[in-house]
């Protein structure tokens, strides 16, 4: 699609090198994939609001004992 927009130099020719782009049309897209792809990690974190371990995770780690000592260090 052609769009036509005034954009700052400045903030261009950062976006340009943030991007490592060579072409404006490139910074602008590549910054854009960039905004579409923090909005969907910001979506798939909401979504997993509300999941949770309830437990007691002290008790778990004292509630086991191996059947073989997988020491690395020899017993003398």
């Amino acid at each position: 699609m052609r769009t036509n927009i005034d954009i700052d130099d400045k903030l261009m020719a950062k976006a340009m090198k943030a991007t490592g782009q060579q072409t404006k049309k490139a910074a602008v897209e590549a910054a854009l994939r960039k905004v579409v792809a923090i909005s969907e990690q910001m979506a798939a974190l909401e979504a997993l609001k509300g999941f949770g371990w309830e437990g007691d995770l002290d008790a778990m780690r004292n509630d086991w004992t191996p059947e073989v000592d997988w020491a690395l260090e020899d017993k003398k």
